[in-house]
Order: C-alpha cells, then sequence, then structure tokens
C-alpha cells in the first residue's frame, strides 16, 4: 500500500492519484491529501520503511513552501500546476490535517517539523478554535475577514484528532481538553438527542440544518443526511479520548465510552453492517440515501471494533471487526496493495463520489492502529517502541 501511495509524489508535495496508480495532472496538489500523505509517510518513517523518510520530509517542505499564506497566516487549499494558490477560502478541516501532520512528523523527527507545529496549533487556536462555544469555526475567506455562516461536525471531528496528536506530541494537556469539548457538544449533547445519529450541518449559531444539501447527496465533505462511516469515525475517537484520560491520570468523563457503543449501534445497524457492506449516508430514519460502498467507511469501521473490543473486552466487538475486516479484504484491497476508494451497491468498482485512489491515510490507520496501544497516539507510540 505505502509503495503505491508514493507514486503520488510530485515536484511539489502529492497528487491525486488515479485508479492504476498514475498522478491526475487535471488535479492540482490539494492542501488536505498533502497533509494526510505526510501523516502517512512520517508513520511509515517511524515503522522503518525504506524512503518514507525523505517523502515525509517533501510532504513537510511543501506544506511549509508553496502551501503556506506567508502574508495572512494558514494554508491555502490547493495548488495549480505552476505551485500558485487556488481559490480564496481556508477551511477548518484542512488546517485539522496540518496540524496533525505536522505533529506526526515532528515526534517523527522530519527536520522543520517542529516550527510548522507551532504555526499550526497557533493558526488553528486563533482561527478555527470559538473557546466560548467550546467548537470550531469551518471556515474563513483567505484574508480572514470573513467567516462562513456554516459550521460542520466534519472539520471538528477531525480536529478532535488532530488535538489528541498534538496534546502527545507537545505535552500540552490543553489539546486534549479542547477535544473533550468539542466531543461534548457533538456527541454527548447533539447525536444522543438524534438517536445517536451525527448532526453534520449547522448554521452559524450550531443550529442543526437536517436537511442541509438535500440536493447534493453525494456530496465527498457534506453530504446530505447521517453518514454511518463518521458515527464508527467519532466511535473510536472517544475510545482514544478515554484512553488519553487514562494515560494522563485524569478520569476519564464516564459517558465517553456509552456515546462510543450508542456511536457503533446505531451506525452498524442503520448500516446492516458488514453483510454487503456500509452505504456512505442514511436519512433520519436509517434508511440508505447514498448506497455506494467508500473504503474509508469500512476503515473507521474496523477501527472502531477493535478499539471497543480492547476498551470493553467483549467479544461482540472482535467479531464484528474480524467479519468486516474480511468484506474489506475480499472486496475493497486490490491485488498491488492499492485500496478501491468505492463501490457500487452491485460491490463493482465505481466512482460517483471517489474517482481514483488518492488518500491512504484511512487504510494506514486500518493496516496499523490495531497493533498500537489505544494511547498515545500512534506516532508517540511507534516512537516508544523505538
Amino acid at each position: 500500500m505505502l509503495a503505491f501511495a508514493a507514486g503520488s509524489r510530485l515536484e511539489r508535495g502529492f497528487g491525486h492519484l488515479g485508479r492504476d496508480g498514475t498522478v491526475n495532472t487535471g488535479r492540482g496538489p490539494e492542501l488536505w491529501i498533502n497533509a494526510r500523505m505526510t501523516y502517512v509517510f512520517s508513520l511509515a518513517s517511524l515503522l522503518g520503511v525504506p524512503g518514507a523518510a525523505d517523502l515525509a520530509r517533501h510532504g513537510i517542505e511543501t506544506l511549509g513552501g508553496p502551501f503556506e499564506d506567508r502574508a495572512h497566516g494558514g494554508w491555502w487549499s490547493a495548488l495549480d500546476g505552476d505551485g500558485r494558490p487556488m481559490g480564496d477560502t481556508k477551511s477548518c478541516y484542512d488546517h485539522a490535517f496540518v496540524v496533525l501532520a505536522a505533529a506526526t512528523a515532528a515526534v517523527a523527527g522530519v527536520p522543520a517539523a517542529d516550527g510548522l507545529l507551532d504555526r499550526a496549533l497557533a493558526v488553528h487556536a486563533e482561527r478555527f478554535w470559538d473557546e466560548g462555544r467550546g467548537l470550531c469555526v469551518e471556515q474563513w475567506s483567505g484574508d480572514w475577514s470573513r467567516a462562513e455562516d456554516y459550521r460542520g461536525a466534519n472539520g471538528c471531528m477531525h480536529t478532535v484528532e488532530a488535538y489528541l496528536v498534538a496534546a502527545d506530541a507537545t505535552c500540552d494537556p490543553v489539546w486534549r481538553g479542547r477535544a473533550l469539548r468539542i466531543a461534548e457538544h457533538l456527541v454527548d449533547r447533539v447525536a444522543r438527542a438524534h438517536a445517536w445519529r451525527v448532526v453534520e450541518h449547522f448554521d452559524a449559531d450550531w443550529r442543526p440544518l437536517p436537511e442541509h444539501h438535500r440536493d447534493r447527496p453525494a456530496d465527498p465533505f457534506r453530504p446530505y443526511g447521517a453518514t454511518p462511516g463518521h458515527g464508527l469515525e467519532w466511535a473510536r475517537l472517544l475510545v482514544h479520548l478515554h484512553a488519553a484520560h487514562e494515560r494522563a491520570g485524569d478520569p476519564p468523563p464516564g459517558w465517553l465510552l456509552e456515546a462510543a457503543r450508542g456511536l457503533f449501534d446505531r451506525a452498524a445497524a442503520d448500516a446492516d453492517g458488514g453483510r454487503a457492506g456500509f452505504p456512505y449516508t442514511t436519512d433520519w430514519s436509517g434508511v440508505p440515501v447514498v448506497d455506494q460502498r467508500f473504503h474509508w467507511v469500512h476503515c473507521e469501521a474496523v477501527l472502531a471494533a477493535d478499539a471497543l473490543a480492547r476498551a470493553t473486552g467483549e467479544e461482540r466487538y472482535a467479531d464484528l471487526a474480524a467479519r468486516w475486516w474480511s468484506f474489506t479484504v475480499d472486496h475493497l484491497v486490490e491485488p498491488d496493495g492499492s485500496w478501491l476508494h468505492e463501490l457500487g451497491p452491485d460491490l463493482a468498482p465505481a466512482a460517483l463520489t471517489w474517482p481514483g485512489k488518492p488518500d491512504a491515510y484511512h487504510a494506514l490507520n486500518a493496516l496499523l492502529l490495531p497493533s498500537l496501544p489505544l494511547a498515545p497516539s500512534a506516532a508517540v507510540a511507534l516512537a516508544a517502541s523505538r
């Protein structure tokens, strides 16, 4: 898988890989892909994979080079073929992955990663973190003069992940505390009130928008309805958050594992988990809306089941992890080690939402995290094992 992913290297960062492993030259480098691939190769360098350290260094240099806005701060969402910034927005989702990549690379000893992490945390804290609400602003104009009225759970979810890694990399518990505040609102309050389905879309005052994008149900980042894969991903992150508190000697809030179970069971029930894969989205009664099967959803299903099995000792979670992993291997993993990103309801390869194979982040997590402790984060655990 890593050998396939290495083919995404460009002069500037990493490109969008097609199904055959060649870079799609019609798309310039995108920030979220570059940050994710930097995370992937930073972990691979800690595993001792030949060539991974150089790829991680390349990623850090690109994130700290053409992607970084030196005039206003923060990072551009995309570059054109000549390395010039494209677009005029800066998103919480993208910037959370910059934090994740920089923190992981810093632990891996990648040159210049420490400085990048300092800048990324400063920007995230100043521009995206809303201390009063304990949540994140979704998106700004490029000069930070205008914030989008929309608020989203997806960027917040990945901020939880990034903050947990940042807490381990910096030994600063403030990031773990902020991760908990995000989860308290979006999961313990909102998802609990919606039968453990994750509400994805909100207005600027964090009022739910249940009909958002009904006309664009297969949107890759803001789809209509509930997303079972995010319920599973949140469940895994809550288990990690629980374990991080225990490792720090702080009593974890009692609702964390309860909520992880609730999210997991709801997503599994809505998706009829594992028999024919997980649909991308459902309506608010659990009926599938977009019946495509995405690789990332199945990665998160396996990881959530594995995490809950280890946290609770309950065999049913281990059984589901094994069952869902069998489906993943049978239908999503290709002979060359790459992963199909999308299947249709008939389980044949599809590209309605995700053409090509641009993302090794979920796949690496699925392959690696079950062999590591629930806390600390992967980079710190691998560094300690060395």
